[in-house]
């Protein structure tokens, strides 16, 4: 599924016309962006947690060349599943 499948959906569901299905599906992401951009995370009870992790710098090989590099330091989005959709898929 991929986002434009998922506001189909949405639309479908709630009986909203595709448009505001559009605005609603954007704005849950871009609130759960703006929340992990602060440092924070988002949890959905039964859903999951959105998260932001800190990777540290380190070292790395070009795997064209072998060449070292130097890879920045930098923070990651994670998800962790909550228990009701671990339960759903098994």
């Amino acid at each position: 599924m991929n986002k434009n499948d998922l506001i189909v959906h949405v639309a479908d569901e709630t009986d909203l016309s595709k448009a505001d299905a559009t605005k609603a599906v954007e704005s849950v992401f871009e609130t759960i962006t703006a929340a992990l951009k602060k440092g924070g995370e988002v949890r959905l009870v039964g859903f999951g947690t959105f998260s932001v992790a800190k990777r540290a710098a380190s070292e790395g090989r070009n795997p064209r060349t072998g060449e070292k590099i130097e890879i920045p330091a930098s923070r990651q989005a994670k998800f962790k599943a909550g228990k009701a959709l671990k339960d759903a898929l098994n």
